[in-house]
């Protein structure tokens, strides 16, 4: 089937979600020891988890289900949605990269402009964090830097500006520290370059590190950032905590499990 050039509106504030595999625990693990994981269970948080997006408005729209591909619930890793573009990745895992091509139908679908990266370039959406106007992309072992030049390039038609983050230890850069709503920076200082960042406020925990913006005052956190959490709602954010255990085992986190459009 040929896609042709969408002539409507983007749908807004919709989630894009894949519902996990059967065969989500033969997925890659990197920076972790591989353990038992069940699927019944990842299966039920993944409902709840949808359940907490729609609870703070968010439409939910699910992709077709990848049962062959045990990480295609990690939806973020396959696309980067920025001001009406879908700019498809090329994940750094090889075996990743069949999971781009029914993203794609559905972002048409949605109206967005889709843009890519090719070549010998990698790079997985979990490695982008976008916080206003900057950009942040991580070095990882999954997003190099033919990538980020080609990321800048793109991204820059629609006003944005790309900073380089490295990171080192843990899988990616949105791994490592994500954005609240006012745009302060949490999480781990340990794996990532620092030097470059206007400032990184400690994440009590390391899943803390994740959080999933969902309004002005609104967040997605892990049930296992009871700490972060706590801060966060004494601070007036509404905190919605969800229990991902079996994701976490798959080096997944709250981040990996949807895509925003707004």
């Amino acid at each position: 089937m040929t896609w042709q050039e969408p002539s409507v509106e983007p749908e807004k504030r919709t989630a894009l979600v894949r519902r996990p595999s059967p065969r989500l625990a033969d997925g890659l693990v990197t920076h972790i020891d591989r353990t038992p994981v069940d699927a019944g269970l990842a299966a039920r948080q993944h409902e709840a988890y949808v359940e907490a997006l729609r609870a703070a408005g968010w439409q939910v729209r699910e992709l077709p289900a990848a049962d062959d591909l045990p990480d295609a619930v990690f939806v973020e890793d396959t696309v980067v949605v920025c001001d009406g573009l879908a700019l498809l990745a090329r994940p750094g895992a090889a075996e990743r990269r069949a999971e781009v091509a029914s993203v794609e139908r559905v972002v048409t679908e949605l109206g967005l402009e889709v843009a890519r990266i090719d070549g010998e370039a990698t790079l997985d959406g979990g490695d982008v964090l976008q916080v206003g106007t900057t950009v942040y992309v991580g070095r990882s072992g999954r997003t190099n830097e033919d990538a980020i030049c080609l990321a800048a390039r793109l991204l820059g038609t629609r006003g944005r500006h790309v900073v380089p983050v490295q990171v080192e230890g843990c899988l990616h850069l949105k791994t490592a520290m994500t954005a609240l709503p006012d745009g302060t920076l949490i999480g781990n200082p340990e794996w990532v370059d620092t030097s470059v960042l206007p400032g990184l406020r400690v994440a009590p925990e390391p899943s803390g590190a994740h959080v999933v913006v969902l309004g002005e005052k609104r967040v997605l956190i892990a049930a296992s950032a009871p700490r972060t959490a706590d801060q966060l709602r004494d601070e007036g954010y509404e905190v919605s905590a969800v229990d991902i255990s079996e994701f976490e085992k798959m080096e997944g986190c709250v981040t990996c499990l949807s895509v925003l459009v707004p």
